[in-house]
């Protein structure tokens, strides 16, 4: 019999063929079904794709005290104080339940910023000997009683105390953490990298003080926090905030926010010879 037409002369085997191509790309679909699907609960079970609010997050600052400011190396210490002060009037503004933690205050670290204390009149310092935060009761009732598994962390150093901290937050206790990298300070520049690059790969997610902010506030139709927000940038923030400034007085023609009076005296033209 001719090639060609045997063929053509076994149905059986051609619909075999057929079902087994129609089999391998209902199991295609199927598995891109699957995977579409298990993608899908993956990006909706995962608690790190939430934006951080006022509602779901609080804070912990760690060991901002001047003698654990004096190793720092990383950022320079007068921009890491003004990040650290701004974002606790942040999380004032935004009523963000707030832990302020300290070590060997007396026999070591000193106090903790005036500055940063004068934002939490009243508040409580939780003070360890550990330097692990997570080392002491008090700071894990603390975090317990705020309700809130986002754990913003601003602390000195990144190495060591935060680090620690981060890493026993999440193990035991279930915590996210969201480390602050420009409110938070290192031995070197490498030290604090490199303990920012092994906290994200465990898990912490890297933030800086402003996109907090910004996050907590996050449509300026919120009039409530507007203002204060804004007076935190115009404070805190540089050439964003010196921006601010000038955006209300020049092109808004806002009076100027100095508080005492001054007069601008006009040009007086001295003779040129």
């Amino acid at each position: 019999m001719p090639r060609h037409l045997a063929l053509h002369c076994d149905p059986d085997s051609q619909q075999q063929d057929v079902n087994s191509a129609l089999t391998v790309l209902l199991l295609r679909a199927n598995w891109r079904k699957f995977r579409y699907i298990t993608s899908m609960g993956e990006r909706m079970s995962n608690a790190k794709l939430e934006v951080l609010t006022p509602h779901n997050s609080q804070i912990i600052f760690i060991d901002q005290q001047p003698q654990m400011a004096f190793g720092v190396q990383s950022i320079d210490r007068q921009v890491l104080k003004n990040n650290t002060v701004a974002l606790a009037k942040a999380a004032k503004v935004f009523n963000i339940p707030t832990i302020i933690t300290t070590v060997e205050t007396e026999s070591f670290s000193g106090h903790t910023y005036p500055e940063l204390l004068d934002v939490f009149p009243g508040q409580d310092i939780l003070e360890r000997s550990s330097m692990n935060s997570w080392d002491d009761q008090k700071v894990r009732d603390a975090l317990a009683a705020n309700g809130k598994k986002k754990v913003v962390v601003s602390g000195l150093w990144t190495e060591v105390c935060n680090n620690s901290f981060a890493l026993c937050a999440m193990l035991e206790g279930d915590y996210e953490i969201y480390m602050v990298a420009d409110a938070s300070g290192g031995t070197t520049k490498e030290a604090h990298d490199y303990a920012m690059q092994r906290m994200i790969q465990a898990g912490v997610v890297p933030v800086t003080w402003q996109q907090v902010m910004l996050e907590w506030q996050r449509d300026w139709a919120n009039r409530d926090t507007y203002d204060a927000v804004m007076n935190i940038a115009k404070e805190h923030s540089g050439a964003y905030g010196i921006g601010v400034d000038y955006a209300y007085t020049m092109v808004h023609k806002a009076p100027s926010r100095q508080k005492s009076e001054h007069r601008t005296l006009a040009p007086v033209h001295a003779p040129v010879r």
